[in-house]
């Protein structure tokens, strides 16, 4: 938001080409409004499903869980559902992400706690894992790019790093800030270069870093932190730079924030009646998904000016709660503003893919305490679930299961975010 079934958790900037932030409010009157799909299960018997992340032109990712195991897929909105194929020995797996082109990144493993995970990736629905640094026998994958240049992590515990598969080859991050910092996973890349991650601070272990790193630099750069707090976690970065995660206190709760090149890190304001939250992705014009948290999960969206709840914005009595459990989530927005996450659906927790349709002012949104970054970061880098050092949600097994290949929209609800992950998370397949 990394959390994809992340253990443990997403070649040219195209800024010059879409709206700005501005723009891009615009094109829905006052208040964003949606329509919300179920995205289902894959098999019947399945018993929930969960949505991790959605590429640039609207292609969703996740898995749908059964008994003793999980199966990745693929939804759109033309062509429904679509299970991918598990890798041989690994009965657990989620994709994370996926470009365009369709390439699809995730992890497999032995259990539903990760054990023996592997970084992999479906091209034209058949899978292969990707390649691991010698010496290396675990690894996940989080996000992919239009170049289908994919990165995440590689062992566990104390030893894990942030890694880069690319060309038939996978590279450790070895670059440092300047203060050594350096990379334990990569959460997200994007179409430059850019990658951003959780980082370890070697003089303070204890704080989390939000580290950046633009391919082909020789260094990689902190992003800061929020007034009071001493570090964050950066989840998601846009084709435009927009880089977004969670600030904090050390390993206290965060606060979502937006950070750019040119503005640097700026509060994303909290929904109402949620105390805090993280952001977990972001689009080119910089709008922001992730979750907010009171006694529940919130899902959020932030259109550069307001922070709504997503149950406000869909419509009522549409059989969704995204306000009051723990399983909702808000993980991946598309270029056009399509949202993919998880909620309660008829008391099962489902996948769902949330499309704009026209806007209808209803809910009241809350207003910007901060300044609202609007700066369009400056193309020179790059390189997701995702967690991952992601938080996902775990899903509750209460659904029976029904194929979806075409869901329908509905909606209704409220959602509410979970505690920003701790450093060094050893990471399990996507909850």
């Amino acid at each position: 938001m990394k959390m994809r079934m992340t253990w443990n958790i997403r070649s040219i900037a195209i800024a010059a080409v879409l709206p700005c932030a501005g723009a891009f409010a615009g094109a829905y009157a006052a208040t964003p409004q949606y329509q919300i799909y179920d995205i289902g299960v894959v098999d019947v018997g399945d018993t929930a499903s969960q949505g991790f992340g959605v590429s640039h032109a609207g292609i969703a990712v996740g898995r749908s869980l059964h008994t003793g195991g999980s199966q990745a897929f693929t939804w759109t909105l033309d062509g429904g559902l679509v299970g991918l194929p598990n890798l041989a020995g690994r009965s657990y797996a989620v994709s994370n992400s996926a470009n365009d082109t369709g390439s699809v990144v995730g992890t497999a493993a032995t259990t539903a706690f990760g054990s023996g995970r592997l970084p992999v990736i479906w091209q034209n629905g058949v899978v292969s894992q990707l390649p691991l640094p010698a010496g290396e026998t675990l690894g996940d994958a989080n996000s992919v790019n239009a170049s289908t240049v994919a990165v995440g992590s590689v062992d566990g515990g104390s030893l894990q790093r942030g890694v880069i598969y690319s060309g038939g080859s996978a590279t450790i991050i070895t670059q440092t800030t300047s203060n050594g910092s350096y990379f334990v996973t990569a959460f997200g890349i994007n179409d430059s270069g850019r990658i951003v991650g959780q980082g370890i601070d070697p003089t303070n272990a204890a704080r989390n870093v939000g580290i950046v790193y633009d391919i082909g630099q020789s260094m990689a750069f902190e992003i800061g932190a929020l007034p009071g707090m001493n570090g964050a976690l950066a989840f998601g970065v846009s084709n435009t730079g927009y880089v977004v995660g969670s600030s904090m206190l050390n390993q206290g709760s965060g606060l979502p924030f937006i950070w750019s090149d040119q503005g640097g890190i700026v509060a994303i304001p909290l929904a109402t009646g949620t105390s805090q939250g993280s952001a977990r992705a972001v689009n080119s014009a910089g709008w922001v998904v992730g979750n907010n948290s009171s006694a529940f999960s919130i899902p959020f969206l932030y259109d550069g000016t307001a922070t709504y709840r997503l149950a406000d914005l869909i419509p009522p009595n549409s059989g969704w709660d995204l306000s009051m459990n723990t399983s909702s989530s808000a993980l991946g927005i598309s270029e056009n503003g399509i949202i993919v996450g998880t909620g309660i659906h008829n008391g099962e927790t489902h996948a769902y893919a949330m499309v704009p349709a026209s806007a209808t002012p209803t809910p009241t949104p809350t207003p910007t305490a901060t300044a609202t970054a609007t700066a369009t970061a400056t193309a020179t880098f790059t390189p997701t679930p995702t967690p991952t050092a992601t938080h996902m949600p775990t899903p509750s097994p209460t659904a029976t299961a029904t194929t979806t290949a075409t869901p329908t929209a509905t909606s209704t609800a409220a959602p509410r975010v979970t505690p920003t992950p701790r450093p060094r998370p050893t990471p399990p397949p996507r909850p």
